[in-house]
């Protein structure tokens, strides 16, 4: 299977890089963190440090399957300022198979001041709106449209990251894992979710 990399910047969400990372690797894909600093050890926007599994190389992306972006401030921001990350983001673009997943502020804040979302629709973390350069804004949770996957922020990290297993796979394998992690539709029982 072709990889999945998920890019750490300082000052990213780290709730929706690891739900990424975690619910992907559940559902049998091959996940690498990686560092756009110098160091292997990144530290998320609300001061939690994670060890990436390496640091960026050119060499590493000869045919991914998805580029993850999480968001945060300033992790967003160092992402699209990271021109190496740019020229990766355009080629997966014009490839045949690959995939974008961004999440909360990246979607704006990389993907559209790039350009790459002008014929997508898309949704980000409110705010960044006039950042999105895309074809149409739509005010939900997860947006999927061509070789994207965005979500809007760190609540809807889970529906993001199972969009992606979806995406990846088929609807019946993405409830299955969702499904295994306890996450049900509410017509499966009378348990209530997202606080009533």
């Amino acid at each position: 299977m072709k990889e999945t990399f998920v890019f750490l910047a300082d000052g990213f969400e780290e709730i929706e890089a690891l739900t990424a990372v975690d619910v992907l690797r559940r559902a049998g894909m091959t996940v690498r963190t990686v560092s756009i600093t110098s160091s292997l050890s990144v530290t998320g926007a609300h001061g939690i440090t994670v060890g990436a599994d390496v640091l960026y190389d050119p060499s590493l992306f000869t045919d991914p399957a998805w580029l993850v972006l999480p968001g945060g401030m300033p992790g967003a921001k160092n992402l699209y300022e990271f021109a190496p990350l740019q020229g990766l983001l355009k080629r997966q673009m014009e490839s045949k198979d690959g995939h974008i997943a961004a999440i909360c502020a990246a979607p704006a804040v990389v993907l559209g001041q790039l350009g790459l979302l002008k014929d997508a629709r898309a949704t980000c973390y409110p705010g960044f709106e006039e950042l999105l350069n895309c074809k149409k804004i739509e005010s939900k949770p997860v947006v999927v449209d061509g070789k994207f996957v965005l979500g809007n922020g760190p609540a809807n990290a889970l529906i993001w990251a199972l969009a992606i297993v979806k995406v990846a796979f088929d609807d019946s394998y993405a409830e299955k894992i969702a499904s295994d992690m306890l996450l049900y539709r509410k017509s499966d029982n009378n348990v209530d979710y997202y606080f009533g």
